[in-house]
């Protein structure tokens, strides 16, 4: 049997005890002789033992009921600052006051630990909101999968390079990055094994249709054990200039190199082929007859072309220093689109210049050279495009541009409409004596990238997405004095 407090556990007991001294009389009386003599007695005894047992279990009973009481006023005394000031006063006050002290303790405490707990909120709030901030301002792609591969986290320029909205999140990695087969796999084996890549650099289309080169860092969330895979952290970087920027570095160095090791071998070849011109002048001099006149002509033709071949091999390899002046852009580009008017005409071939600004375009360069850089690409772009071909046209876009160090700059984009580079052959072009044309030296395009190199620009080619090859030539925008 259970009992709810003291008090109840008391009063049963005291009931109990009672019913027992009842039943002790009654068994007394009864077996007592039926006398009122002998039965006198014993009921004024068993009265009167009822009775002081009775007062003996009332005073036990209640000072076992008081007992927690006792105890409350002496952990009261104890507790209280004030114990010997109130001592003198009624316990029960005593106890009261002690109590409502305590409450009031507990209250201001209370209050102190609300006060902490909406400091730490706070503290919270402010932490998730600084690191959404960061998140945001990453100039990287950042993409969080959890343990599922469900995406947790995009910041602005994930969307961007994803192309995705806010729907994003609570995409799956495959889904959400199915345009990059190989960032799948790669978070693939992160969220299974745990594979941490660093730095690796992937091939990515873009969604205008541009190869573009990203490096990749791919890292797993740690998280205790028992609570199962964290996920996967993904950093992305668009270095697709900085992929450039290398690989024109390491094309300048390997043309220098080539350009050193074979001006001395032109120079020499140069007087062998001059002194064979001279011969061959010498032959026809001579009285011949029409079949030796023929071979002759022919001879001296093929004689004067490799001359003319090695010529623009020893202005490659040895380019004459920059004489740099004042030199208007879009003028330049006018004189050129004139002086190639001719070509046009017979190829058929329309030409057109745009501006989006009137800027003067003004900077320092070596006009001549310039404008036989300008003249070479301009006259590839209208011999590439085949005879057949319906939509024939070159265009010529100029513009100012900021670089990625911050510098002012001026492009130049020259693109044609022909059938474009072959991909495999991008990396090539540029290398001298490699060429498509069936008489084509291969020294053009290489003479040209040296020219935009000395005036400290740079030259890239690639395939528009509507068709045909874009040539991007970008140069400091800087004055001849700040040059010099």
């Amino acid at each position: 049997m259970r009992f709810g407090n003291r008090f109840q556990l008391g009063l049963t007991l005291l009931t109990g005890l009672f019913l027992v001294a009842v039943i002790f009389a009654f068994l007394l009386y009864a077996l007592t002789p039926e006398t009122p003599a002998a039965r006198g007695p014993v009921l004024l005894a068993a009265f009167i033992a009822i009775l002081i047992g009775s007062l003996l279990c009332i005073l036990f009973l209640l000072r076992w009921l008081l007992r927690p009481y006792q105890r409350l006023v002496g952990e009261a005394e104890r507790a209280s600052v004030q114990a010997s000031i109130l001592k003198s006063q009624d316990e029960a006050e005593f106890v009261l006051e002690t109590f409502q002290s305590v409450v009031s303790q507990l209250q201001q405490q209370r209050k102190e630990l609300e006060k902490l707990s909406a400091e730490a909120r706070e503290r919270a709030s402010s932490a998730e909101k600084f690191s959404e901030r960061i998140v945001a301002s990453l100039p990287s792609a950042l993409i969080a999968f959890d343990g599922s591969g469900l995406s947790m986290a995009i910041n602005t320029p994930g969307r961007t390079l994803l192309a995705v909205d806010g729907k994003a999140l609570g995409e799956s990695y495959d889904k959400l990055l199915g345009e990059y087969p190989e960032l799948v796999k790669m978070v693939e084996d992160c969220l299974k094994n745990g594979t941490l890549y660093r730095r690796t650099e992937i091939d990515a289309a873009s969604p205008d249709g541009q190869i573009r080169r990203l490096g990749t860092t791919i890292a797993p969330i740690e998280v205790p054990q028992e609570r199962g895979p964290g996920g996967a952290l993904c950093l992305l970087t668009d270095i697709t200039e900085v992929a450039e920027l290398r690989e024109q570095v390491a094309l300048k160095k390997n043309l220098e190199s080539l350009g050193e090791m074979s001006a001395g071998l032109a120079h020499e070849f140069k007087n062998a082929v001059a002194a064979l011109q001279g011969y061959v002048q010498l032959l026809q001099s001579l009285d011949l007859n029409e079949k030796a006149e023929v071979a002759a002509a022919s001879l001296l033709n093929e004689v004067r072309n490799l001359s003319a071949m090695v010529t623009s091999f020893l202005n490659f390899a040895r380019p004459q220093p920059l004489q740099l002046e004042e030199v208007s852009l879009p003028e330049l580009v006018s004189e050129c689109g004139t002086e190639l008017g001719p070509l046009f005409q017979e190829l058929k071939v329309e030409l057109t210049v745009d501006q989006p600004t009137n800027e003067p375009l003004l900077i320092g360069a070596d006009e001549r050279m310039l404008r036989q850089a300008l003249l070479n690409l301009m006259r590839n772009g209208a011999e590439a495009i085949p005879e057949g071909q319906t939509e024939r046209a070159v265009s010529v876009t100029l513009w100012r541009d900021r670089e990625m160090t911050g510098k002012d700059c001026v492009v130049i984009e020259i693109k044609d409409t022909g059938s474009g580079i072959p991909p495999g052959q991008l990396q090539k072009i540029f290398i001298p004596f490699f060429t498509t044309k069936p008489g084509g030296h291969g020294v053009g395009l290489a003479l040209t990238h040296r020219v935009i190199s000395q005036h400290g620009g740079s030259l890239s080619a690639a395939n528009a997405t509507e068709g045909g090859a874009v040539f991007t030539i970008r140069l400091p925008y800087e004055s001849a004095s700040t040059q010099g």
